[in-house]
């Protein structure tokens, strides 16, 4: 009759032959420490190499008499000196060993290690650089910010991780996880050329901004008073109406403010984008401004719009655009109507303010922002009546205009422009940014999309676009609290299973026997991917496998101190234009 027992970590009843060796060894090496000790403490006191024998019988008479009897000619407190050095680096080189050892056991088998992420640690994003950045290329020593973006510290313990600029990124945390601390900060604070940033807060604009001022002019475009910044300036958005395919764009960044998900259009939505498209192109054509578009959107009867394109010789369009006027006055109200609530920030006098000229003010200009180091600030609320449309659109001018720049230099903006894109899915709903991601980085735009969740950006660009989106990325970071079970568990089998053994043991007449097997199991169990610290995230780089970083925040690096000093005097800056009730307008 036989009995099995299986475990993952051996029998207790294994270890019992080795527990006499085991004894004899440490004593044997608690000796040896001694006698070494001893006799180098002996010889640093003046009395000469002269070791006692090592044998049983000195370790005898060391515990019975101390080592005044071994070292007779020594004074005791060199003797004992000796001692204690010896077993000071003892225990100090079992202390690293074990540290790391530790560390090695922190990272789960099966994750990526320095061999697999040579390509991102320094020396390999040095080499990278120069090969992207011809302005480098001769260059002696580079800097670590102007080799690639920092990622953070590989887990654990180990050299900084940085990605390349062509790499567009994605990232995916929890609310207060470490995103805007740990990534958007960093990302605006390093930048080597312009910057743009999006966000529904003012928390990273008022930690970076004084910073930012250092290397290059600041634009703050804040018409909802997110940082009750005054205005300063002025956008032009009928210029990107100048072709038909620029004003379908800008009409897009209003319908997909209201529009939940851009592949879901129905007539009303679509129908209501055809007839924003040829307004806005109308009122380019004809010089006019916002109000002019919205007087013609309260007035259907209004033929000013179809006459403006006929001049300009998009008779097409101008029929078009008549035909849905002089349609059933049932449909020509439904279309007007959802037009009119797509455009609807802009009937605030305060958020059309910043995208109609002011002579008094200077016009900020996407296409000499993207050649420039200047930091550029899209601040809006989400939610009802905020002007997501016009931060939308202000962003995609400015990346188009990017693009077109990097073009011009021969394919690569170099230095390469940063371009964060947080609370995307709120204020920044540009629809086709998934079939856009690649196409950024071959240009050295370097995309940060920062999400809640992956159900977020679904829910604005569709099951498809988000998919899209996830695989045009070619940095991914996941950090703590991702808390859809599905896409948890696709995660865990993406980062993939590893073989585990397992020992077990027979009893029968004829004694006991041991033998291993082997198993598969996942390396990230979905509920370890789930439960991930704050501050530290899986990274998933394409070709490599997948990696746990330590995030750097911004207030644990080198001049945190400045910058926090500067951002408490901007936080109350802001509390004060709070409390003065500052007009935007």
């Amino acid at each position: 009759m036989s009995s099995t027992r299986k475990t993952t970590h051996g029998s207790g009843e294994d270890f019992l032959p080795w527990i006499v060796p085991g004894a004899a060894f440490l004593i044997g090496t608690l000796f040896f420490g001694a006698w070494l000790g001893g006799t180098i403490g002996a010889a640093a006191s003046g009395a000469g190499w002269d070791p006692p024998p090592f044998s049983l019988s000195t370790l005898a008479t060391l515990i019975k008499e101390g080592p005044a009897t071994v070292w007779p000619t020594a004074p005791a407190t060199a003797v004992t000196t000796g001692m204690a050095v010896v077993f000071g680096t003892v225990v100090t080189l079992v202390v690293v060993l074990i540290a790391l050892g530790r560390r090695r056991v922190t990272r789960p088998t099966g994750l990526a290690g320095r061999r697999e992420l040579a390509g991102l640690l320094p020396k390999g994003a040095a080499q990278r650089a120069r090969q992207l950045r011809p302005s480098l290329a001769k260059s002696g020593k580079i800097t670590p910010d102007d080799t690639g973006n920092l990622l953070g510290n590989l887990e654990p313990g180990g050299p900084e991780l940085r990605s390349s600029y062509e790499d567009v990124e994605l990232d995916l945390m929890a609310p207060r996880a470490g995103k805007s601390t740990g990534i958007a900060v960093p990302r605006v604070l390093r930048a080597r050329g312009s910057v743009l940033l999006t966000s529904n807060k003012a928390d990273v604009y008022s930690v970076t901004r004084a910073e930012r001022e250092r290397v290059g002019r600041v634009w703050t475009f804040d018409p909802q008073g997110i940082a009750h910044s005054p205005r300063t300036l002025w956008w032009d958005m009928l210029a990107d109406a100048a072709t038909i395919e620029g004003a379908r764009r800008l009409a897009g960044h209003f319908v997909g403010a209201v529009n939940d998900d851009a592949s879901k259009r129905d007539f009303w939505i679509s129908a209501a984008q055809n007839t924003l498209t040829a307004l806005f192109h109308a009122a380019h054509r004809g010089k006019r401004q916002i109000p002019e578009v919205l007087a013609w959107l309260a007035d259907p009867a209004d033929r000013t719009p179809v006459d403006l394109l006929r001049d300009a010789g998009m008779a097409a369009l101008a029929d078009q655009l008549q035909g849905t006027v002089q349609g059933a006055v049932e449909t020509r109200d439904g279309i007007y109507e959802t037009a009119r609530q797509c455009v609807a920030c802009l009937l605030d006098p305060n958020i059309a303010a910043w995208v109609t000229p002011d002579p008094d003010l200077p016009q900020f200009l996407p296409e000499h922002h993207v050649l420039s180091t200047d930091t550029l600030y899209l601040l809006s609320k989400d939610g009802g009546g905020s002007a997501a449309g016009v931060i939308a659109a202000a962003a995609d001018s400015v990346l188009r205009a990017g693009v077109v720049a990097a073009e011009r230099m021969g394919g690569r903006l170099d230095p390469p422009m940063a371009a964060v894109l947080d609370e995307a899915a709120n204020v920044c709903r540009i629809s086709d940014l998934p079939d856009l991601y690649s196409h950024f980085g071959s240009r050295g735009i370097n995309v940060v999309t920062l999400l809640q969740s992956y159900r977020q950006g679904a829910r604005v660009w569709g099951e498809a676009g988000m998919d899209a989106l996830w695989s045009a990325a070619t940095i991914k970071l996941l950090g703590a609290g991702l808390d859809d079970a599905d896409f948890v568990e696709k995660i865990s089998r993406l980062v993939g299973e590893h073989d585990v053994s397992t020992v077990s043991w027979s009893k029968n007449k004829e004694g006991r026997s041991r033998s291993t097997s082997y198993r598969l199991e996942r390396i990230l169990p979905a509920d370890r991917i789930r439960a991930l610290p704050k501050g530290t995230a899986l990274l998933l780089a394409t070709g490599i496998k997948p990696a746990l970083v330590r995030l750097r925040p911004w207030y644990a690096e080198p001049g945190a101190d400045r910058i926090a000093t500067a951002a408490q005097a901007e936080v109350k800056a802001i509390t004060a234009r709070a409390a003065e009730g500052i007009t935007l307008g």
